[in-house]
């Protein structure tokens, strides 16, 4: 039997009015009880409804709705035109560091793997900066391993202030931390801050986090709420698909969460990723695959729920899919990337987090865009010179 690992700095379970004590008390039993017996009516229902509630995204996500899947991806594609025009927010992942002492049995950077490390100096994290921004990039996510030594809270602080005054929009996915942190990077010049929880299951959630302070699961579920509390203007939150045997019961999670971040933080923008698993140092394959079928009824279910809601696609699709999908639903592309530190400016063979499925070029990827019929959006966000 796992025991919970409670730390005694952070308290036991999550704080009350917030989106993770929401999330907390939604009854996702009930709703997953809900995607099973919907029927076709409960999904026509869903697809009509002015303001979709849980209950009828769990219809949309039910096999009766899996049949109509052409009519539920026009309906996402006619709400994102409504709400976002034809616009495609392009960014880039910039990783600091594959440092980590948590030990995880999805990421090649846990701790167990033997890798080659690297965690780039200040001046090593401007030089890719300056790659990534001389390719057309004004939105930047910086990202590393879990280590609070090496990737401490001083060299997040100090790596933002490099960056602020060279990059519009920074945001990270790094370790989490307290509010008064995330005030620190907000006034260094972060905006936005990207959690993934990995899974909402928590048993599940014990068994992937064998070693390291992410295996409590409470703090990490919190984090957005503590950075939106210190001033973040962006949050980001997802599941790792392939983790979980049933991506039903994440997705319904994974909604409810975000549903709740956007209720209580109604000032935030909030945006959805949907990873799905890659093969990764230490033997990473996904033991529960999503299908693109089911992928895309999740994409497309989530715009109908949320219609101003950010969905984020990553490299870790193949460049067909991420064509396809252009207009369905998706908000923000990273393009380009590079999961290895120093892989833009200065690759010194470092270990990657994980195998990019789409290695194209950002020019390559805009053109695409373009040709969809959408603009390329690089920047929606500009600093004032007192917020640096």
């Amino acid at each position: 039997m796992t025991v919970p690992v409670v730390l005694e700095s952070r308290p036991a379970g999550v704080p009350p009015g917030t989106a993770a004590a929401d999330l907390v008390a939604t009854d996702l039993d009930g709703l997953r009880a809900v995607v099973d017996r919907a029927a076709p009516a409960d999904v026509d229902r869903a697809l009509r409804a002015a303001r979709p509630t849980l209950t009828d995204f769990a219809a949309l996500l039910s096999p009766a709705a899996g049949d109509r899947l052409e009519e539920l991806a026009r309906r996402a594609a006619d709400i994102t035109l409504r709400r976002f025009g034809r616009t495609i927010h392009l960014f880039a992942p910039l990783y600091l560091s594959n440092e980590c002492v948590s030990v995880c049995t999805y990421c090649g950077f846990s701790a167990g793997n033997q890798i080659a490390r690297r965690t780039l100096s200040v001046d090593e994290v401007v030089a890719e900066a300056r790659a990534l921004t001389a390719r057309g990039f004004r939105h930047v996510l910086l990202v590393a391993g879990e280590h609070a030594r090496i990737v401490s809270k001083d060299y997040l602080v100090e790596c933002v202030q490099a960056l602020a005054p060279e990059v519009p929009s920074l945001s990270v996915e790094v370790q989490v931390w307290d509010t008064a942190t995330y005030g620190r990077l907000v006034e260094a010049g972060c905006d936005g801050l990207v959690v993934y929880q990995e899974t909402y299951d928590r048993g599940l959630y014990a068994g992937v986090h064998v070693k390291g302070k992410k295996r409590n699961f409470d703090w990490r579920l919190a984090a957005p709420d503590r950075g939106a509390e210190a001033g973040m203007r962006r949050l980001g939150v997802g599941a790792l698909l392939g983790l979980h045997p049933d991506w039903r019961s994440e997705a319904l999670a994974l909604a409810a969460h975000a549903r709740a971040l956007v209720r209580r933080w109604w000032r935030c923008e909030v945006s959805v990723s949907l990873p799905r698993l890659r093969p990764a140092a230490g033997d990473v394959t996904p033991a529960h695959p999503v299908d693109d079928r089911s992928f895309v009824q999740l994409l497309c279910a989530l715009r109908v729920l949320l219609p101003d809601l950010g969905l984020v696609l990553s490299t870790r699709e193949a460049p067909e899919l991420r064509d396809a999908l252009l207009g369905l639903g998706v908000t923000h592309l990273s393009a380009g990337s590079s999961t290895e530190p120093g892989g833009y400016a200065a690759p010194d063979g470092a270990e990657p987090q994980f195998e990019v499925a789409d290695t194209r070029d950002p020019a390559e990827v805009a053109a695409v865009v373009r040709a969809a019929g959408f603009d390329p959006v690089w920047k929606d966000w500009q600093r004032a010179p007192a917020d640096v």
